[in-house]
C-alpha cells in the first residue's frame, strides 16, 4: 500500500536512520530522513503532511525537546518516540506530551510500520476534521446576530416558542431564523445542525 503523508525520520545514528528508512520505503512509504531535531526544525518551512520518527535522545535537542518545540509553532503531526533500553522514563514522559507512541529498540520491523499506520491515519483523520471545522466555522460566520440567538436557543433544546419568549419575538419569526439557519448552514435535519455546533465546540476546548 502506498501512502501519500510523508514519514519524517529524526535520528542521530547513521546506522539506524538508513535501515529504518529502507525498511519504511520497502514497506511503501514514503520517507524523509533528519540527523538531527535542528536539522528537522531547520526543514519546517518545507515540511509535508504526515507523521514524525524521532529518537528520544539525541544530542543537543533531545526528541522531548522536539516535542515542545512542535507544540509551541503549532505543529500537530502525530510523534513517534524511539527509545533504547533504560530510556522508557523518558518515553513515558514524551507520550504525556502528546506522542501517539513509543517504541523501544531493538524492535520487530512490524512493530513500527504498524505504529506508522496507526499515526497516519490519525494524522488523515484529524485533518479530515479540521477542514470541516473550518468549513462549519465560516458558515456561522454568515450568521446574522439574531439568527445566532435562534441557533443557540436550538443547540440548547428549547422549542420555538420557548425561544420566541426569551428573545421576545413572535414563534413566527422564529420559525423563519430557524429556516434561514438551515439553509445557511447547509444542515439537512435539526440532529445535523447540533452535531456541526458541538464538533466546533469540542475542537475548540479541546486545542
Amino acid at each position: 500500500m502506498k501512502y501519500n503523508a510523508v514519514v519524517h525520520l529524526v535520528d542521530d545514528d547513521d546506522g539506524v536512520r538508513q535501515a529504518l528508512a529502507f525498511l519504511l520505503t520497502s514497506s511503501g512509504f514514503a520517507v524523509r530522513v533528519y540527523e538531527s531535531a535542528s536539522a528537522f526544525l531547520e526543514a519546517i518551512p518545507t515540511l509535508q503532511p504526515g507523521c514524525i520518527v524521532t529518537d528520544v535522545r539525541m544530542p543537543g535537542i533531545s526528541g522531548l525537546e522536539l516535542q515542545r518545540q512542535l507544540k509551541a509553532r503549532q505543529i500537530s503531526l502525530p510523534v513517534i518516540v524511539m527509545t533504547g533500553h533504560g530510556d522508557v522514563a523518558l518515553a513515558v514522559e514524551a507520550m504525556k506530551a502528546g506522542a501517539v507512541d513509543f517504541i523501544e529498540k531493538p524492535f520487530a520491523d512490524e512493530t513500527m510500520i504498524s505504529s506508522i499506520r496507526v499515526a497516519l491515519d490519525r494524522h488523515a483523520r484529524d485533518a479530515g476534521r479540521d477542514i470541516e471545522m473550518a468549513a462549519i466555522s465560516a458558515k456561522l460566520r454568515t450568521l446574522t446576530a439574531r439568527e445566532t440567538e435562534v441557533l443557540e436557543g436550538l443547540v440548547a433544546g428549547l422549542p420555538n416558542k420557548t425561544i420566541a419568549y426569551d428573545l421576545n419575538i413572535s414563534a413566527r419569526t422564529v420559525e423563519v431564523h430557524r429556516a434561514n439557519v438551515m439553509t445557511k448552514m447547509a444542515a439537512a435535519n435539526l440532529p445535523e445542525l447540533v452535531r456541526m455546533v458541538l464538533l466546533l465546540r469540542s475542537g475548540v476546548s479541546g486545542s
